[in-house]
């Protein structure tokens, strides 16, 4: 063979070679999650100031009842390097920030005492790999500010972060980082040392923050999955926080291991109402090893020192509880619990234990929606080693909480574009005796509405009475509770910048209702965006109402009937069917199976085809 011909099937065999080392890592790193992770994330229960002690107990009580059931991550979220960080929203005033010599952010010492003398996470992560478990952070995408104002070097370069940055695209809501520029020399060599440093750590998994929403920044996802892949530890990968563009689903499914497909889930029926919908819209997206993440489940105690909210345990009803678990069961989303795991209670722990539920998570295939409308959905999945079939089926009928031709007040869309962010209500209530506060999602997500009633007050001309110093009657929020002079998330009320002392803090959908004493003629208030929303992401979006009568359509039935066509999802003979939650057969069906789910609850099935032994039980 001549030299030329050589070299041409020498050039051939190394293109190939690399091909195959290129494929072969791709499917390696997805490999590293080969069925959707779970475990416990801080960020539910302790927001941006959980401690060393506080993240070790959840690890005890996880590897005493969980792992055994195929629970096995510990997420410490949020500004670990912040050394007086605070709840409810972030300390960016004088936070203390702790790096290394090379713009690295290193854990707080006085919140994670085993860091002392630059030993970083690498004592926590080696208690927690000494319990079977698995250790992870949360981290921002970017260079820390302070790097670059310090002109902090770039581990193994003669740059310095202040070579690589830029500070447009800095995040909306936090202002710890500024943007990498990804063809900046340096840049690639910036993630390079910080996945060095989390390797030597024994880091198992992280979450990237600000990487895909309001703006997806796919060269950057690229830097740190090649960052990853460098130090050849398996480091599962998630994306934060969304919802991911569904126009970057293929190239995020390249890259990661799980990405956000909602924004910050919390405990609200309207929030988890609406992962339908999303659930269906990203179902196609899922692989082995790359899931689209519901989020967290915020369920348990949670609330403790979190960014939104007080110590409660989750707001969510057992029913909702069962679909919320339903459905990231068999949509199969990675399953992070929010609440603090040893404040468990019995009910909650059965929840994270059902291990037919879980199998469905890890082990069914084709999944897939059967049906959805206004009052029912459901979804229907393979067990592949069988020919049974899973069924999930799920009660969402909502009595209508505002009929807004009623309202005897009603403001427009109110948006952070609005002037004020705000508008001001003054309307005659003569012989009134009972209002109700009423605040709208302005008919899209309901994502960060956080809306204040600044001092609703009532006036007959010479008197003037502030709600606030009534007690009311009931009051709902779409999420968290409504407080008394704060905000909904805790923090003080601010409308426009202004800070207000009186007020009443909520979150769309909300209705807050009084009786009122007699002779007071006018209502007064100035209703507006609360400036916990403004910021976020694309903001929010609300409609304030005032009504003199309940603002809600006929309460439905506490109970729905949901019909499922047997012939149609195969069986068209016998079959047997087993309520997966409880364990128990129900009974031989044919043609039809109709159960009954509660209002916001849900039904998980298996359904197999009847043997002779079946039929003659």
């Amino acid at each position: 063979m001549n030299t030329k011909k050589q070299l041409i099937l020498t050039v051939l065999c190394c293109t190939v070679s690399l091909f195959s080392i290129s494929a072969q890592t791709e499917m390696n790193f997805h490999s590293w999650a080969s069925t959707p992770p779970m475990g416990w994330n801080s960020w539910d229960c302790y927001g941006p100031t959980v401690t060393e002690a506080e993240v070790k107990a959840n690890a005890d009580y996880m590897a005493k009842e969980l792992k055994p059931f195929g629970w096995n991550y510990i997420i410490v979220d949020i500004r670990w390097y912040v050394g007086n960080d605070k709840a409810h929203g972030y300390n960016e005033t004088n936070p203390d920030y702790v790096l290394d010599e090379y713009g690295r952010f290193m854990p707080a010492v006085n919140r994670f005492p085993s860091a002392a003398g630059g030993k970083g996470f690498k004592p926590l992560a080696d208690y927690i790999h000494s319990k079977g478990l698995k250790f992870g952070i949360h981290i921002m995408r970017g260079v820390p500010v302070v790097a670059v104002q310090r002109k902090l070097p770039i581990k193994g370069t003669n740059l310095t972060a202040a070579d690589i940055y830029s500070d447009k695209d800095q995040c909306l809501w936090l202002h710890d980082m500024y943007t990498v520029l990804p063809r900046k020399t340096g840049s690639q060599e910036y993630y390079n040392s910080l996945f060095e440093l989390y390797a030597l750590w024994g880091l198992d998994f992280v979450k990237v923050d600000d990487l895909s929403s309001p703006i997806y920044f796919a060269e950057e996802i690229k830097m740190i999955r090649k960052a990853i892949d460098r130090t050849g530890r398996y480091i599962v990968l998630s994306t934060s926080p969304g919802e991911t563009p569904i126009a970057h689903a293929k190239h995020v499914q390249k890259y990661a291991n799980m990405w956000r497909t909602v924004g910050d889930f919390w405990d609200s029926w309207q929030q988890l109402k609406e992962h339908f919908e999303v659930f269906e819209r990203w179902n196609k997206w899922r692989a082995a090893g790359a899931y689209p993440d519901g989020d967290m489940l915020p369920l348990g105690r949670i609330g403790i020192r979190a960014e939104r909210g007080n110590p409660r345990m989750t707001n969510f009803t057992k029913d909702e509880q069962y679909t919320l678990m339903t459905l990231w069961a068999i949509f199969k989303s990675p399953l992070m619990f929010g609440g603090n795991l040893p404040d468990n209670d019995a009910f909650t722990l059965s929840l994270l234990t059902n291990k037919n539920v879980l199998k469905v998570l890890n082990t069914s295939t084709n999944n897939k929606p059967l049906f959805r409308d206004d009052e029912k959905a459901a979804w229907i999945a393979d067990d592949p080693k069988t020919s049974a079939k899973y069924l999930a089926v799920f009660n969402i009928a909502d009595q209508q909480e505002i009929i807004e031709k009623n309202a005897v007040w009603s403001s427009n869309l109110i948006t952070r574009e609005t002037p004020g962010h705000s508008v001001n209500i003054d309307i005659d209530i003569t012989g009134v005796r009972k209002v109700y506060l009423v605040v709208s999602d302005g008919g899209d997500k309901i994502d960060w509405d956080h809306a204040d009633w600044i001092a609703p007050r009532i006036s007959n001309g010479k008197d003037s009475l502030l709600l606030t110093s009534l007690k009311w009657v009931k009051a709902t929020s779409g999420w968290g509770n409504p407080e008394i002079n704060k905000a909904v998330s805790g923090s003080n009320l601010i409308v426009n910048k202004i800070a207000y002392k009186n007020g009443i803090g909520v979150h769309a959908n909300s209705i807050v209702e009084f009786d009122l004493p007699e002779g007071y003629t006018r209502f007064k208030a100035l209703a507006g965006l609360d400036n916990a929303a403004v910021g976020q992401n694309t903001g929010a979006s609300v409609k304030f109402f005032l009504f003199t009568q309940n603002p809600s359509g006929p309460t439905l039935a506490p109970v729905l009937k949901i019909p499922v066509n047997l012939n149609k999802l195969g069986f068209t003979s016998t079959c047997v069917i087993t309520d997966l939650w409880s364990g128990k057969r129900i009974d031989v069906f044919i043609g039809n199976f109709v159960p009954e789910i509660n209002r916001h609850g849900a039904g998980l099935y298996k359904i197999e085809k009847a043997g002779k032994n079946y039929l003659h039980q």
